[in-house]
C-alpha cells in the first residue's frame, strides 16, 4: 500500500477509532494480559528446546475466540475473518502480512483449552479481575436457564433408543466412523412452551404453544447488582432446571437471597438453601385443580420483577451472539457457551465502566 495514498492504512485505522472502534474499548477496559499465566499453564506449552515452528501467542488466541463468540463463526469463517477486518487485526496485535491462525489452529486451541480445564479458570480469572475493580457480587443472584439450539440429528427408532441408553457414536455405528463422527449423542430433544397467554371469548386460557427444541440448555446465575454472569452449568436440553440449582448458586453473595422461577421449587433444593443458609426467593407454584391465591400471585408477580433481569442476558446472547451450537458434543458445547458467557461478561463490563465514566 503506498504510503502517501490518502487511504493509507494508519488514516484508515485513524478513522476507525474516530468512529468508535468497539474492540478498542474492549482492549483498554478488560486486561487480556491478565490471563496469560493460565493459559500458558493450560496448553502447556514448552521451551522452544524441540525446534519447530513457534505457537500463536496464547492471548492473541484467546482474544480470537472471543470475537469467534460473539459472532457465532465457523472455525474457516473464523479465519477468513481474521484476514478480512482490518479492526479485528488491530484487536490481536497483528498487521498487515503477518501469519495468521487458519481453522485448524483455531481449532486445537479451543479444543486444548476445553480438555484441560482451562476456559473455566479463565473465567473465574475474570471474576477476580472484576473483584479487584469493585465488582463484588451483592444484592443477591437469580437463576434461570436458556435453551441453545444446535444441529437435528436424523435417526432411526433403534438408533434413538441406543443413544438414550447411554451408547457412543462409535458403538451404535462401528462400521461407519465418518457418520459417527457426525453425530452428536449428548444433545437432546425437549418441548419449548412458552409465548403469551391467549383466552377465549368466555376468559378460559387457551393450551400453550410447545415448539420441539434439539440442543443443550445453558443454566447461569448472575449477581442481582452489577449482572455479571458468577456462576454457569451446561447440560442436555432434557435435563429438568431444579436439578442444576447447587451448581450455579454461590455462597459468596453479600445478601442471601437467591431467585428464580417455579422449575427450580422443590423440597430438595429449599432444604439445601436453607441448610447453606441463603433465602430462596423462589416462585411458588400454582396447586393442583386449585387457583392461586391472590397473596401468592402477588408475590410472584415481585418476584419476577426481579428474576426478568436474568432474561435480559439470554436476549443479549441470542440477539447479540446469535447462539448457536455448532460443535459436536457436551464438552464442545460447554466451551462455547463458557466464550460465550465471558464475552457477555466483558461486554457487561464495558457498560458499567462508561456509566462510572459518565456518572
Amino acid at each position: 500500500m503506498d504510503p502517501k495514498s490518502l487511504f493509507s492504512l494508519s488514516d484508515h485505522l485513524d478513522a476507525l477509532s474516530k468512529e468508535g472502534d468497539p474492540l478498542e474499548v474492549l482492549q483498554e477496559t478488560v486486561d487480556f494480559e491478565y490471563f496469560r499465566a493460565w493459559l500458558v499453564e493450560g496448553l502447556g506449552y514448552g521451551d522452544g528446546s524441540k525446534g519447530g515452528r513457534p505457537p500463536f501467542d496464547p492471548v492473541m488466541m484467546f482474544k480470537a475466540l472471543i470475537l469467534q463468540a460473539q459472532h457465532t463463526l465457523s472455525d474457516a469463517r473464523m479465519e477468513f475473518m481474521i484476514c478480512d477486518r482490518l479492526s479485528w487485526l488491530r484487536f490481536l496485535g497483528l498487521s498487515l502480512g503477518d501469519r495468521t491462525p487458519d481453522e485448524n489452529t483455531i481449532r486445537h486451541f479451543r479444543n486444548r483449552l476445553t480438555e484441560t480445564g482451562t476456559l473455566r479458570r479463565v473465567m473465574k480469572a475474570f471474576d477476580w479481575q472484576l473483584r479487584k475493580k469493585g465488582y463484588i457480587p451483592m444484592s443477591g443472584q437469580i437463576v434461570d436457564a436458556s435453551l441453545v439450539p444446535a444441529p437435528r440429528q436424523r435417526n432411526t427408532e433403534d438408533e434413538r433408543e441406543a443413544i438414550k441408553s447411554g451408547k457412543s457414536a462409535n458403538d451404535i455405528w462401528p462400521d461407519e466412523p465418518n457418520k459417527a463422527a457426525q453425530k452428536d449423542t449428548d444433545a437432546r430433544w425437549t418441548l419449548k412452551v412458552g409465548g403469551k397467554i391467549r383466552y377465549r371469548a368466555d376468559g378460559t386460557p387457551l393450551p400453550m404453544i410447545a415448539l420441539p427444541v434439539f440442543g443443550y440448555k445453558s443454566h447461569i446465575s448472575i449477581d442481582r447488582r452489577f449482572g455479571f454472569i458468577r456462576g454457569m452449568a451446561v447440560t442436555s436440553a432434557s435435563t429438568p432446571d431444579g436439578r442444576l440449582l447447587r451448581q450455579v448458586v454461590s455462597t459468596d453473595n453479600t445478601s442471601s437471597e437467591v431467585w428464580a422461577d417455579s422449575a427450580y421449587r422443590s423440597r430438595r433444593n429449599e432444604k439445601w438453601l436453607s441448610d447453606q443458609m441463603l433465602t430462596s426467593r423462589i416462585h411458588r407454584r400454582k396447586p393442583m385443580g386449585k387457583p392461586m391465591s391472590k397473596a401468592t400471585a402477588r408475590a410472584n408477580a415481585a418476584k419476577s420483577s426481579i428474576r426478568a433481569h436474568v432474561e435480559h442476558v439470554f436476549g443479549h446472547q441470542k440477539n447479540r451472539f446469535n447462539l448457536f451450537i455448532r460443535t459436536i458434543g457436551l464438552a464442545r458445547a460447554e466451551a462455547k457457551l463458557t466464550l460465550c458467557n465471558l464475552a457477555y461478561n466483558f461486554n457487561r463490563l464495558i457498560f458499567h465502566e462508561r456509566l462510572e465514566t459518565a456518572g
